[in-house]
């Protein structure tokens, strides 16, 4: 159901509001932050006009595909921040950690039992999306969902844009009108009362504990705004020249808390105008990314294929590939000597190192990392499923539209052809001699066997 209540607001069922409520209940999925967040603005202002508090409720829970210590530290990171956050706003907050399957899972339900409306984020992939279309015929009340994912609101892009020259000119005309703060919106009746008693939980873990936290990334946002913080003061005015050079540290490194929603992309965006702005920088190039990029891929999610398909890719793509599919490959590697980052390249050995450790790869690196799993694997259907798998799994930055767009640029999507050859068609080529001429591709090895990148 697309009912329209604003650019960024869509109420996804019918029900009425609940007469006696107790408060309005935001559910935080996506956007774990109490700050520069349409959607907890748009449940206070809801509150508001019912009379009512607000409830903030974020879960945690082990029934999620790729559910591991590596995204659920990251997760617990910001627990602490967001509850004091709470408080200071005058809101209630409850977090529950579903550690087992024996555990509660309704914990969603039991708490809009008590309230007028339920208010969540409109995020176009992974759970989100899944529990978006399932929960609003369930819950018995208004169901609302908020885009605070993007600057322009997805809504405003009403068809899949074919690449960034056809979404750069409607951003750039919408984007004045929304490159703005999130208005603060105080409660009128603060949270005074006992919160709501959560159920019990058994005390086992089914998280898998295989994938270890991180020791480059600490989520929450504190580590957020700190990221941003030394991002304004050191890499920025070097990222036009140096953010393809990993060993340079000019990138932002945001993408992990952008995914779980710690930080926005327009408090990004304002801070980097601001500070260009007093430092008299120009930079167009990391705005490209965050803004641009990131949006076309938001789109893609919303109003395009499904991205575990090949079929997701646009005709050109899907043709020249379909062409080359059964060229033969010199070198072959399997999903888990790709996992286990054993092949013969030590640039290619040590993304996949870096993605196993930190949870991350540096952009201009992950392209050559996706390239090559093109090159080596018997399919490229195959080729994708293994991308996509290794994302899903170990990046703090996986499970998003951003991910997902990324990982088929590889293989054609927003991109145009080039000159045709074995096993790659027309998409386009990426080598290690190329890469030797444009990174200082010894020093990451290096550093990836000392772990000095940390």
């Amino acid at each position: 159901m697309l009912n329209y209540v604003s650019d960024r607001v869509r109420l996804l069922n019918q029900a009425p509001a609940r007469a006696a409520a107790d408060y309005v209940l935001y559910w935080a999925q996506i956007n774990r932050r109490l700050d520069s967040n349409h959607g907890l603005a748009f449940a206070i202002q809801t509150a508001n006009q019912l009379g009512l508090p607000v409830l903030v409720y974020e879960g945690l829970t082990c029934a999620h595909p790729w559910a591991n210590d590596r995204f659920h530290r990251f997760i617990l990171d910001g627990v602490p921040h967001n509850g004091a956050r709470a408080a200071e706003l005058g809101l209630g907050y409850v977090f529950y950690n579903r550690r087992s399957k024996r555990d509660p899972n309704d914990v969603l339900y039991r708490l809009a039992a008590n309230a007028a409306v339920v208010v969540t984020d409109d995020f176009p992939g992974y759970m989100a999306q899944t529990y978006n279309a399932s929960v609003p015929a369930k819950i018995g009340i208004p169901y609302y969902v908020v885009d605070s994912s993007c600057i322009v609101p997805m809504a405003l892009l009403a068809k899949q844009e074919y690449a960034a020259y056809t979404i750069r000119p409607k951003i750039t005309r919408l984007l004045e009108e929304h490159l703005h703060p999130v208005e603060p919106v105080s409660v009128k009746r603060p949270w005074t009362g006992p919160l709501p008693e959560l159920p019990a939980t058994s005390g086992a873990n089914d998280v898998d504990p295989t994938v270890a936290p991180s020791p480059k990334f600490r989520g929450g946002r504190k580590a957020a705004l700190q990221r941003l913080h030394d991002f304004l003061e050191d890499g920025l005015r070097r990222y036009a020249r140096d953010n393809r050079e990993p060993t340079a540290h000019a990138t932002s490194q945001l993408s992990p808390y952008l995914h779980f929603g710690h930080i926005s992309s327009l408090e990004i965006a304002l801070a980097v105008h601001e500070h260009a702005k007093e430092h008299k920088l120009i930079v167009p190039e990391f705005l490209e990314q965050l803004i641009v990029r990131r949006e076309l891929a938001f789109n893609f999610a919303l109003r395009g294929p499904n991205p575990h398909k090949l079929a997701a890719l646009p005709e050109w793509a899907q043709a020249t590939l379909a062409k080359h599919d059964k060229d033969k490959r010199e070198t072959r590697y399997t999903r888990d000597q790709f996992e286990q980052a054993r092949t013969h390249d030590a640039l290619w050995n040590g993304t996949q190192h870096e993605l196993l450790r930190d949870g991350i790869i540096h952009g201009y690196h992950r392209m050559y990392w996706g390239k090559k799993i093109i090159e080596w694997s018997a399919s490229h259907q195959e080729a994708l499923e293994t991308m996509i798998y290794l994302h899903d799994r170990y990046a703090l930055d996986g499970r998003d539209p951003n991910t997902y767009t990324n990982i088929l640029w590889c293989f054609g999507l927003h991109d145009r052809p080039w000159t045709e050859r074995p096993i790659f068609g027309m998409i386009r080529y990426m080598n290690l001699a190329g890469m030797q001429r444009k990174t200082k591709v010894q020093a990451y090895i290096e550093s990836q066997l000392t772990g000095s990148l940390l």
